[in-house]
């Protein structure tokens, strides 16, 4: 985190206090870098390090040039994860840095064959839907939608298995899920391809009907339909050995896939439950001693097999989202803690420049092709092992995110947060046509959702959720956090429902048993004001309707608030910014919370058992949360988890 600074938009206040606040921040500065350092460098630091060996483009030994290589998207994917754990925009620059590299402006890929029917080139489609949500450029959906075009004619077994590439004909891979189902079913949740679940449902379910092994619960790293390869059992098909990575993309691949998966999609709970055999069954070849596994798990003192650090950060991975997501049972996530331990002091290592180092990943690990692999032990104890492979990075920085977030307090664990979709109701047609609510909600990972904050609420334990009907009691019997922001004007949507008497004494009664109400507005003819202030009003607070702290172009500093030292939600001083919003009226039972030139930025109130808290502008959409377009001075990111813990440390389990 950078020292922030410090401008003459500071106005109203005096030079003394000025230098107080810059002394203060320079001290803060200091603490806050040293607690992000120790709190999440391990992620950052190895994302550093591929940024070191990977500046430009993609280029691998022995390459001549740079390859639409599925290696770069298990970095990419770690990428993703430093950045909504960071709110830092370069990892976002650098994603879209490399994927530009391939996608033209007409969407085509530069290096990709879709005649090659390769489930691996698929994996990088899921930054290309990343860029897409994010950017809105067509032409990342365009190169997207190559990808998916590939499966629409890609080869299957007879049951409708996706080969795993059309050179190994009839064969099912472990690996195969990891890089096509989560991309297959985002694209699908995306662009409402509803049936497509089905089939991303069957994958899984053809792969485990055929490789898994009753005995040990593992899957075979392989599967030939046809029987005739020679590494292929002539009973089953199955290839002979367990390999560790393999069974980590399959993992993965469940647990990631999750994400999109419809709630009460029939399927749904087929997939969670072979997420839990799946752990049961690697939690059983897990070494005792380190926490870690062996490149080929299940023979972990045979002669010539060693720990291997790409599977042992995989099946980190998927233990311990599977924990955060409620798949698995906690007490997995006493595995993974002792994995992520073995994991650092095996094969983690910092050289003389100071860059961290994965070492003991073995390069690549295969069935069939030129030379034959046959599947043998011998076979995979015999592939390289090396420092720095990309698939290891990848899985370490994947790992690394989600062990540092379960180090986090969980002040929102049994609570759930709800986000108004009923007061705030504006529609638009998607790409598709089909109309989508959009502006200030959950889903939107463009400038104007709110993706980032659900992402915050989440990662201090709390489940949240969106109330699309207007709030009564037994819809808010269960809330924990309940959040209104931009209620409509008569211009922004067809259908306005507007806060009435009903309403407020029904959330008024919520608060005072113990809810947290968070009520976010916005500048003068932007929102509708006058009966949001009749609902704030019973509090204490007023919106004013006016609209301060305008800013004209890029003019970051114009925005500039700052925050006391021992603010009672903040705790600390903070730089924030905050643009054209309405300044507040307070009295009892509120307080003012943030004042700035004069006016009340920011309110609460304690009512009953709850709390209200009241801010006149959207403040932390994604535009102003996740780095990409505020100068690294504001503190927004850093200033809104201390928010989100505030809430939900007040907020009663309901």
């Amino acid at each position: 985190m950078k020292k922030p600074e410090f401008t003459a938009a500071a106005a109203g206040v005096s030079d003394k206090r000025i230098l107080q606040v810059k002394k203060f921040f320079f001290i803060l500065s200091f603490g806050l870098t040293q607690a992000a350092f120790t709190q999440s460098r391990m992620s950052t630091a190895m994302a550093e390090t591929v940024m070191k060996l990977w500046p430009d483009s993609f280029l691998l030994a022995n390459d001549k040039t740079a390859k639409w290589r599925y290696d770069q998207g298990v970095m990419l994917k770690g990428m993703e994860g430093v950045w909504y754990a960071t709110g830092e925009g370069k990892w976002f620059a650098y994603i879209q840095k490399c994927l530009d590299f391939y996608v033209q402006p007409d969407g085509n890929i530069k290096g990709y064959k879709s005649e090659e029917y390769n489930l691996d080139h698929l994996n990088n489609g899921k930054l290309l839907l990343l860029l897409y949500r994010v950017t809105q450029k067509e032409k990342y959906k365009k190169a997207a939608d190559l990808l998916r075009k590939q499966l629409q004619t890609h080869p299957r077994t007879s049951e409708g298995g996706f080969w795993h590439k059309k050179i190994y004909p009839n064969q099912m891979w472990l690996d195969g899920l990891y890089m096509a189902q989560p991309f297959y079913a985002e694209y699908a949740m995306l662009f409402h391809e509803d049936t497509v679940f089905n089939d991303v449902a069957r994958q899984f379910i053809l792969m485990e009907k055929h490789a898994r092994d009753e005995k040990t619960g593992l899957l075979y790293h392989g599967w030939d339909e046809s029987k005739q390869e020679r590494w292929a059992d002539k009973q089953t098909g199955r290839s002979s050995n367990f390999w560790g990575r393999s069974l980590g993309w399959f993992g993965m691949a469940l647990v990631d896939v999750l994400d999109y998966f419809p709630q009460h999609h029939p399927q749904r709970n087929t997939l969670t439950e072979m997420l839990q055999r799946l752990a049961a069954a690697i939690v059983k070849v897990q070494d005792k001693h380190t926490g870690i596994w062996y490149n080929i798990p299940n023979y972990p003192d045979r002669k010539g097999n060693y720990p291997e650090s790409s599977a042992s950060c995989m099946f980190t991975y998927f233990l311990a989202k599977g924990v955060r997501k409620g798949y698995l049972p906690d007490h997995y996530m006493m595995a993974a803690r002792k994995a992520y331990e073995g994991i650092l002091k095996t094969f983690v290592e910092k050289d003389a420049s100071g860059q961290l180092n994965l070492k003991n990943t073995v390069a690549v690990s295969g069935l069939g092709g030129h030379p034959y692999r046959d599947g043998s032990f011998e076979y995979y104890i015999s592939e390289p092992v090396v420092t720095n492979d990309p698939k290891g990075l990848g899985a370490f920085i994947k790992c690394a995110v989600e062990m540092e977030m379960s180090s986090l307090p969980k002040p929102g664990r049994g609570k759930q947060v709800v986000l108004d979709y009923y007061f705030n109701y504006e529609w638009k047609p998607d790409i598709t046509g089909k109309p989508v609510q959009w502006h200030y909600t959950w889903e939107d990972k463009t400038n104007s959702g709110f993706s980032l904050l659900k992402h915050l609420f989440e990662q201090y334990g709390a489940r949240t959720a969106s109330m699309h009907k207007e709030p009564d009691a037994q819809k808010l019997r269960n809330v924990s956090v309940y959040i209104i922001v931009d209620p409509d004007t008569p211009k922004e949507t067809d259908t306005l429902h507007v806060i009435q008497k009903q309403h407020i004494q029904t959330i008024a009664r919520w608060v005072k048993q113990g809810g947290v109400l968070v009520l976010l507005g916005n500048d003068a003819g932007n929102a509708e004001l006058k009966n949001l202030s009749e609902l704030s009003g019973v509090f204490g607070i007023r919106f004013n309707e006016d609209n301060k702290n305008l800013v004209k172009n890029d003019a970051f500093h114009e925005g500039e608030v700052i925050t006391e030292p021992g603010n009672p939600v903040f705790g600390e001083a903070y730089r924030l910014f905050i643009k054209e919003f309405s300044s507040l009226s307070v009295k009892a039972p509120a307080k003012p919370l943030v004042r700035w030139k004069g006016d009340v930025v920011m309110a609460f109130a304690r009512y009953g058992k709850g709390w209200v808290f009241a801010l006149g502008d959207p403040w932390i959409y994604n535009e102003y949360l996740d780095g990409r377009k505020l100068p690294d001075s504001f503190q927004n990111y850093p200033a809104a988890c201390r928010w989100v813990q505030w809430l939900l440390q007040n907020a009663a389990k309901r």
